[in-house]
């Protein structure tokens, strides 16, 4: 795959079919359209993600994750589009005209029924429509997929993420929500406790989950190694962020510095204070035994 960055100057001497949105989460809807264009490739066209990024923080994928995801969908180009006020200023036929038609050479627009573009968002598929004979492209409007009634939507994935429901936001993303990170310390016991555990501070750009302790399957090189993960509020040295802590069940491998991806598979329960160490002890034995039964050990 291909990665290009803007806000401008996007250029593809291909003919394309491209889906455009904001595409946080790459969840299922948005892969819905993904696997639209992909199909759009047996006609000639090169595939294209064209993200129209924000550059907000609370992202449920940070851009170097979307991209990684990007990739394992096969597309065949990602194009990352901040939204400065270049982009956001920009007329709509112009967007269309400018980057769509003379830069991207697009035959075929793939996009959902809610897509807005061009400044003041006045633009809209209906437009797309439009204006498709005038440049000589064609447009297809996908219906929203559902998850039990509900258009499946990042605004719905957001509440229940902030609400702790990992197996929902997993149904409606169509994958584990999931955090990566470089491993800041490895296998060093907790603070107050006896286990050694691995721990990275997720990007300030990253949505989390709500503090406390959950079920989470550990992501290193091409293996996955169960655990529990404790999301909370943490300080390294002179900086606090809201760390990210994992114990890995039957682990003894060092990790620092190196790349990993922890899985949310089910919220456990919330953080707590513990006056007494022993009974910080028999949580966390509680908080492993639970796991253990989670994954059948």
């Amino acid at each position: 795959m291909e990665y290009m960055q803007g806000p401008g100057g996007f250029y593809i001497d291909d003919d394309t079919a491209v889906t455009l949105g904001k595409f946080d989460g790459l969840h299922l809807g948005h892969q819905k359209l993904v696997s639209r264009i992909r199909e759009l490739e047996k006609r000639n066209c090169k595939s294209v993600v064209f993200t129209l990024n924000p550059m907000e923080k609370g992202q449920i994928l940070t851009d170097e994750e979307r991209r990684r995801m990007a990739a394992k969908l096969g597309v065949d180009y990602l194009l990352d589009c901040p939204l400065t006020p270049e982009i956001t200023h920009m007329g709509a036929e112009e967007f269309i005209e400018d980057i769509l038609v003379r830069g991207l050479h697009a035959r075929y627009l793939v996009v959902g029924s809610d897509f807005r573009f061009g400044y003041q968002r006045s633009g809209d598929f209906r437009l797309l429509q439009e204006l498709q004979h005038r440049y000589g492209y064609t447009v297809e409007v996908l219906k929203k997929e559902q998850y039990h009634g509900r258009d499946i939507s990042s605004t719905y994935i957001r509440e229940e993420l902030a609400a702790g429901h990992m197996e929902t936001v997993g149904e409606l993303l169509g994958y584990p929500f999931f955090v990566s990170g470089e491993v800041l310390h490895g296998q060093e016991p907790a603070s107050g406790s006896r286990l050694s555990t691995v721990s990275l501070a997720a990007s300030t750009r990253k949505l989390l989950p709500p503090e406390g302790v959950y079920i989470t399957r550990t992501i290193i090189g091409k293996v996955s190694f169960p655990g529990i993960t404790n999301v909370g509020g943490s300080e390294k040295g002179r900086k606090s962020f809201r760390g990210v802590e994992t114990y890995l069940f039957d682990f003894d491998r060092e990790l620092l510095g190196e790349t990993i991806e922890i899985q949310f598979l089910k919220w456990m329960r919330p953080e707590k204070s513990f006056s007494a160490r022993e009974a910080l002890h028999r949580q966390i034995d509680a908080d492993i035994s639970s796991g253990k039964e989670y994954f059948g050990e």
